[in-house]
């Protein structure tokens, strides 16, 4: 007899909030339990996650603009609210998860007025701003580094360190051995801005290969996320370089790419990071510094303590700095080699597991499928936004 429970994921729309929501959705779904994701419009149009997940688009404003942006922002919340607590008296979740960003307020909230259990998880090392309003009240806080800027000690007792949940068809590269490399190999290279992109990305980098010794730019075969105003200036740029270079706007199949790479250069977000490491590849990181509360900067200690990474401030990330930390890494003997090891002891494979186990821990006993009522079409009347 199957025993399954009801979850509500709520994740911001950006691939740093929603790729770990979809590998908890997915460990969730095997184990037997039903999920729904709470997101905003941003979050629904990412390709490849929670495609077979009952999805919702509430409302979420965020706090900013002044007064009327305030106002406005405030309003939303409270539709966002409103409309989750219908959608609970419908799923009646056993328990509401967070993974931040402004979407994830409305569901929260709407547990809290519930009673509802509720657990957040943080990706990056410093706590988000959503998951800081909301510390206070939540049953459980899953981190993701060891320290966590501006998490208050007052919360250690329900702090749990689990890592960041990444995608099964990455967490199977952990087994593989790194590409093998030497004097002679082509340099497989991945450059990745994250999901939005990165245009500096597209300017630096091209420019730091043009400075590399021709023995080794001769090397190189290149993958590189690009922005779309960006993409065909790249490609031209590398066709009269000769190097051969795969460029789109999005890389859809990333755990492939990854597995591909022997060095990987790329902003600093937490799921990139957490791949980097399940994967163990070594890594140039450039932290994006007008992330919010500079949290990239202190998403890349600990890989760069470990000897997995090298981090380059933006300010200092010129074609010269690139090209000779490259040289560093690729004409060295070995050095590659030991950085992706350092990278894969930073790993933390069981995040997933160690999350959903979590999750399991709180709310009402588990149900069985002769005793709960279970409709594949969940009635939603006047929950706009709504999607199977």
């Amino acid at each position: 007899m199957s025993i399954f429970r009801h979850y509500v994921l709520a994740a911001g729309g950006t691939g740093g909030h929603m790729v770990p929501a979809h590998a908890v959705a997915q460990e969730l779904t095997a184990r037997g339990h039903r999920v729904a994701l709470v997101t905003d419009e941003r979050g629904a149009r990412i390709p490849g996650l929670f495609e077979d997940v009952q999805t919702h688009i509430l409302p979420a404003g965020r706090m900013s603009g002044g007064i009327s942006g305030w106002m406005k922002g405030l309003r939303a919340i409270r539709e966002g609210r409103t409309m989750s607590r219908r959608l609970y008296e419908t799923f009646e979740p056993a328990a509401v998860v967070g993974f931040g960003g402004y979407p994830a307020l409305p569901a929260l909230l709407g547990a809290f007025a519930e009673r509802i259990p509720t657990i957040v998880h943080e990706q990056n090392a410093v706590l988000g701003r959503v998951n800081r309003l909301v510390a206070g009240k939540v049953a459980a806080i899953a981190t993701a580094y060891p320290d966590v800027k501006r998490l208050a000690a007052r919360h250690a007792h329900k702090t749990h360190l689990v890592g960041n949940p990444v995608r099964e068809a990455v967490l199977a590269l952990r087994e593989e051995p790194f590409p093998v490399f030497s004097e002679e190999s082509v340099l497989r290279l991945l450059v990745t801005g994250g999901s939005q992109g990165a245009t500096i990305l597209s300017s630096v980098v091209p420019a730091g290969l043009a400075m590399l010794p021709i023995s080794l730019r001769r090397r190189l075969q290149v993958t590189q996320q690009c922005r779309p105003e960006d993409i065909e200036q790249v490609r031209k740029i590398y066709a009269d370089m000769e190097i051969p270079a795969d460029l789109a706007t999005y890389i859809e199949d990333m755990p492939t790419k990854l597995g591909w790479s022997h060095l990987v250069i790329a902003r600093a977000g937490a799921s990139t990071i957490a791949e980097l490491t399940v994967a163990g590849r070594p890594a140039i990181l450039i932290p994006l510094p007008s992330a919010m509360d500079n949290h990239q900067a202190y998403n890349v200690q600990e890989m760069v303590k470990a000897g997995g990474a090298r981090a380059i401030d933006q300010k200092n990330f010129t074609p010269a700095e690139l090209a000779k930390q490259m040289q560093k890494l690729a004409m060295e003997p070995g050095v590659l080699q030991n950085a992706a090891k350092r990278a894969w002891d930073c790993g933390r494979p069981d995040a997933v597991k160690d999350m959903c186990d979590l999750i399991e821990s709180f709310g009402p006993a588990p149900q069985t499928i002769d005793t709960v009522r279970v409709s594949d079409d969940i009635p939603l009347s006047g929950l706009a936004g709504a999607s199977a």
